[in-house]
């Protein structure tokens, strides 16, 4: 039996988190003691996955892959699953992802653990670890079924270049039928890094007061290289649009870097983000919430820091 990772391309491309993925589904392959296989659709250099850690490398081709659609894609991996013979399958835990892995548990009826953050044991039995309530415990799941699905979060482990670009890549024509939903068009918010995807991110609340001085959270992002991002309120009040609310009703992110700046660190919003490697509070209410979940934190006017924030950042990277 064999490991068979599903590696998204968007546009032709992989990023970050495919390679995340691959790296994660080889070393649970090396845990089993078996293969790991990777599977791409409509991707322009499949053979990348190779280097971070595939052993062999299958595009999938069918007419009715050309637009995403979680039915016919669970179909897609269901067979390549057959031809292949893997009985572990990982997915990336996306959009896309959240579609496929209970689709694909219930085809197969099989045992399924969706957000993984950590590699999975197998003494004893097949056991990976997730964080529950929010991040604030860790529960092992123990899956019996012959086998299995898991998706992985983003930024869980760092990619690592295991292998090389001359791994085979094997064309799989599928035999598919078009999808029951005709997509007519799929609208993406260009010219920034989605949040999902980002490593850097500054939000903002109703600590800004208004819509009218987002310009100083905007410049600090572009000096950063960072995407922006804001709380609920901030996206309820029309401030800023909705694809840019983070939280646990808006969109969960793992960034390297998350800086909150006037935003009171509601429950609702640290579940969203409170897997951040480094969280940075900028509020000049030392008893904000948010400082409790805080790496670094400045109690003070947002008006004067973030400004200076910038300038002093724009100087850093002049010298």
């Amino acid at each position: 039996m064999s490991v068979l990772v599903y590696a998204e391309a968007h546009g032709g491309a992989f990023n970050k988190k495919a390679f995340e993925v691959v790296t994660y589904a080889r070393k649970t392959a090396d845990i089993l003691g078996t293969e790991c296989i990777a599977a791409t659709v409509n991707s322009d250099n499949p053979e990348k996955l190779g280097v971070y850690g595939a052993h062999k490398v299958v595009q999938l081709q069918s007419g009715a892959l050309e637009k995403f659609d979680a039915g016919t894609y669970t179909k897609a991996l269901d067979q390549a699953a057959e031809k292949l013979g893997a009985d572990t399958v990982i997915l990336q835990h996306s959009s896309d992802g959240k579609s496929l892995i209970g689709r694909l548990a219930a085809r197969w009826g099989c045992g399924s653990v969706s957000a993984v953050n950590q590699l999975p044991t197998y003494e004893g039995g097949f056991k990976v670890e997730k964080p529950v309530f929010s991040g604030k415990a860790f529960a092992t799941y123990s899956i019996s079924s012959d086998r299995r699905v898991l998706s992985l979060v983003g930024n869980s482990l760092p990619p690592e270049e295991m292998g090389d670009e001359q791994v085979d890549v094997e064309k799989f024509d599928l035999d598919i039928e078009a999808p029951k939903v005709k997509v007519v068009k799929v609208d993406k918010v260009k010219g920034e890094i989605p949040l999902p995807e980002a490593e850097l991110v500054v939000s903002a609340g109703r600590g800004m007061k208004g819509p009218e001085n987002w310009g100083i959270i905007e410049e600090l992002a572009d000096t950063l290289g960072a995407t922006t991002a804001c709380s609920r309120p901030v996206s309820d009040s029309d401030w800023r649009p909705h694809h840019e609310h983070v939280g646990q009703t808006g969109i969960a992110i793992r960034p390297n870097l998350y800086i909150a700046i006037g935003i009171s660190g509601a429950i609702q919003h640290l579940a969203g983000v409170n897997n951040s490697d480094t969280i940075v509070v900028i509020n000049k209410d030392p008893e904000a919430p948010f400082f409790k979940s805080a790496d670094y934190g400045v109690v003070a006017d947002l008006f004067d820091v973030v400004p200076r924030l910038t300038e002093a950042i724009k100087k850093f990277k002049a010298s």
